[in-house]
């Protein structure tokens, strides 16, 4: 077994998965993001972050040289790395969100013919799984007025809670882009957060912004008719996508694959206020999921909208709003990364104390 082998197993045995294809496509992808002796080194990488001294007695060689080729890892995005009282720690990141996302600054043609025939092939097989990856919610001023709309419900409150902000190019987007199929919408609106202060200011990659600047691309997506979506679990979210379903990896699930909850809908469903609409179609260009259709008025198909409010911000009439959904129809979201680790694990029927 060689070390891209070992290293797409090893990804396919964390909870968000890395499928093994046929055609080993996979191991091709990520040949194309990391050297053979990378790949050896994060495919013995777990979940739970270890200091570099921890990794070396573990695995063996010296903690100093492995610092030095842990931090570069990191600083490519191909591991996780995080600050902790005694230093930097290092660990395990999922393929996706995480390592691909990591390399939209060296997105090529090759990297993204190679993650489209993957894609196709195999990725699918993720999205069918709840917990699902990602999570929608509302653009909060669709939402009808005296609505509670929760913390972990609010993109509002989620910036408010960083400490730091930056905004990268959705590498989606570029990617689609590459291939000869650019999207219309905006590509610099993908937004990252963290809680440790200036913590995007020296990144290759992400900008830094202030805290009123990223609410700024907030209100640029959702005029943009971008849907926002985020990790699905209540606390500790640390970027929002804006995403369509002609580019998104996860959307496009939706759109191309034709799975139903390849995303988890928000807790808001459209409504439709009759005397009010005019039956002008606006809001149905909006709307990418077809959960729109319009005779005389406009109709809301509650089994497609997943409670985004795109419509509603295309209506001159304000004759569209989105209501709280019915109490068991709501899936309440994880409480924490660990905890959909845990549920996510069971649903694949995996061992999730291996790679901890």
């Amino acid at each position: 077994m060689d070390a891209y082998e070992k290293l797409a197993r090893h990804l396919d045995a964390l909870p968000s998965g890395f499928p093994i294809t046929q055609s080993g496509v996979e191991r091709r992808l990520l040949a194309r993001i990391f050297s053979p002796e990378e790949a050896e080194l994060a495919a013995q990488l777990r979940l739970t972050p270890e200091t570099p001294a921890q990794v070396a007695e573990r695995l063996g060689g010296d903690a100093r040289e492995l610092r030095r080729r842990l931090k570069d890892m990191a600083i490519r995005g191909l591991i996780d790395v995080e600050r902790a009282e005694g230093g930097l720690v290092f660990g395990a990141l999922p393929f996706v969100v995480g390592i691909y996302e990591n390399q939209v600054g060296s997105l090529d043609l090759e990297l993204a013919q190679l993650f489209e025939e993957y894609y196709k092939e195999a990725y699918g097989r993720e999205l069918v799984l709840q917990p699902q990856i990602h999570r929608v919610i509302p653009v909060e001023e669709t939402v009808e007025a005296g609505i509670e709309i929760r913390p972990y419900e609010s993109a509002a409150e989620i910036i408010s809670q960083a400490k730091a902000w930056g905004v990268l190019d959705c590498i989606c987007r570029k990617q689609k882009a590459l291939l000869g199929e650019p999207c219309p919408h905006p590509v610099d609106v993908c937004m990252a957060f963290s809680q440790t202060p200036n913590f995007f200011d020296r990144n290759p990659v992400i900008r830094a912004q202030t805290q009123e600047e990223s609410l700024g691309v907030l209100r640029r997506a959702s005029e943009a008719g971008l849907v926002h979506s985020v990790s699905n679990s209540q606390q500790g979210v640390t970027y929002i996508c804006n995403c369509c379903t002609c580019s998104c990896g996860i959307l496009r699930g939706l759109a191309e694959l034709g799975i139903a909850d390849a995303v988890a809908r928000s807790a808001f469903v459209a409504r439709v206020t009759e005397e009010d609409c005019v039956g002008c179609d606006l809001c149905l260009d909006r709307c990418q999921f077809s959960a729109l259709s319009l005779d005389g008025i406009a109709h809301i198909d509650e089994r497609r909208c997943v409670g985004c409010g795109v419509c509603s911000l295309a209506c001159p009439e304000g004759a569209l709003v989105l209501v709280r959904r019915e109490a068991d129809e709501v899936i309440a979201p994880p409480v924490d990364e660990s905890e959909w680790r845990r549920q996510r694990a069971r649903a694949r029927g995996l061992d999730l104390d291996a790679v901890l």
